[in-house]
């Protein structure tokens, strides 16, 4: 017997913030989530399993419009015309009371209710599926309590959308313990809610698949599904990678690095790893720069020119598979800058005053009046994208002073 099993979705999930990056394949990251349900589906009729189970967040809250829902009966008429079933949980994002639209599913769609837990029994399989939708958005009690034991002489599944133990990227939507749902005796447990791949091989199989698709450089990695496999060897399960274009993170150490020119040719090399595993699916980069580096002001005072190296970098790549989100500075000055600067006297003199300016509170307590009409006004999104901002929120002046002397230091050498 082999299902598939899938969760958060987000099926038409907006993307934000696109609109500062000029050269993002908009098109191409707005249907992302359509085109890997497509893949999913291409995929459980290539493997002839028997079901597949979503395991909540289909959707991203209600529809702008009915075609989300038009494009998921779509995918599953096909996966009816291949004789193969589909169970739904609803999640938080998809519960009954963030859905004001509704469309007929078809036959080969079942949707557990969400007033207590249902089972589906499959006779032909020996399976029975356990599950209980959400009607509320923050559901905050431990359902799985509830859910019933396992019927003897099957496999018992487990559909539930929860936070499990708790994980701090995500709300503490019915949370519940590895230890409660053992005690339920299940075979498999197929989870939803965190977006990362997590799995336990203990009493029960305990499976979170994370989210079919990256749909922010906060999710990066490959993304998917698994496909699990019962014989009489136990249950296997297989990892699916269904993500049609991959967020990445790539640091780079500048340290070794003498010129912007070099550095990039650096940040190239790295970007041509990132390709060399699935290298068919396009990927959204981000490149941070680490390390101690002569380069330190340089870099905080050229970031255009930073930017248009890496992007032509880039281009040498192939910018068919690659899309450069954001280059971001996270060096730290090389403590021989400030000596090669000595041989200016105004130079001298003026770091003498950022060095008092490092230990004047007065000025540190000015310092953080001043900027506080300005972060209220900074995106929250920005505030962990740009390290001066958090500095500045925690009131650690001392620390932001430290950090701009570089580039003050550089752009005062480079006029004169």
């Amino acid at each position: 017997m082999k299902f598939i099993h899938a969760a958060d979705i987000h099926l038409d999930s907006p993307l934000h913030g696109l609109s500062a990056y000029p050269d993002a394949p908009v098109e191409r990251l707005r249907g992302a989530s359509r085109e890997a349900l497509r893949a999913l589906v291409d995929k459980a009729i290539e493997e002839q399993v028997h079901f597949l189970v979503i395991a909540g967040d289909l959707y991203d809250g209600d529809w702008r419009d009915h075609n989300t829902g038009i494009f998921f009966s779509q995918q599953m008429g096909r996966l009816m015309r291949a004789r193969i079933r589909v169970f739904v949980v609803w999640g938080n994002h998809d519960a009954e009371s963030e859905m004001t639209r509704q469309l007929t599913l078809p036959e080969n769609v079942t949707v557990f209710g969400s007033r207590k837990a249902e089972s589906h029994r499959l006779e032909e399989l020996g399976v029975v599926l356990h599950g209980r939708s959400f009607g509320e958005r923050a559901v905050v009690d431990n359902i799985a309590l509830h859910y019933p034991p396992a019927v003897s002489g099957y496999y018992n599944i487990g559909v539930l959308h929860t936070a499990l133990e708790g994980y701090a990227a995500h709300a503490s939507y019915a949370p519940c313990t590895r230890a409660e749902l053992h005690a339920k005796g299940y075979d498999y447990w197929a989870l939803g809610h965190v977006h990362e791949y997590q799995q336990w091989d203990e009493r029960s199989r305990i499976v979170f698949p994370g989210n079919l698709q990256g749909r922010s450089v906060r999710e990066t990695g490959r993304r998917g599904a698994v496909l699990v496999t019962v014989d009489q060897g136990g249950t296997q399960v297989e990892r699916l990678y269904m993500d049609v274009l991959r967020w990445e993170s790539v640091d780079v150490d500048a340290s070794p690095f003498d010129s912007i020119q070099g550095l990039s040719q650096g940040i190239g090399l790295k970007l041509e790893e990132v390709l060399g595993n699935d290298g068919h699916v396009p990927r959204a980069v981000r490149v941070t720069l680490k390390g101690m580096t002569n380069l330190h002001g340089e870099l905080l005072t050229s970031k255009p020119l930073l930017r248009a190296e890496v992007l032509n970098r880039i281009g040498m790549i192939g910018n068919d598979r690659l899309w450069l989100e954001k280059v971001r500075v996270a060096t730290q000055p090389a403590e021989q800058e400030a000596a090669d600067l000595g041989g200016i006297e105004a130079l001298a003199d003026f770091r003498q005053i950022l060095a008092g300016a490092v230990v004047n509170p007065e000025l540190h307590e000015q310092l953080h009046q001043d900027l506080q009409a300005f972060l209220g006004r900074v995106p929250s999104a920005l505030h962990t994208d740009v390290p001066l901002l958090t500095l500045v929120r925690n009131r650690e002046m001392a620390e932001v002073i430290r950090q701009i002397q570089p580039s003050l230091l550089a752009r005062i050498e480079r006029e004169n």
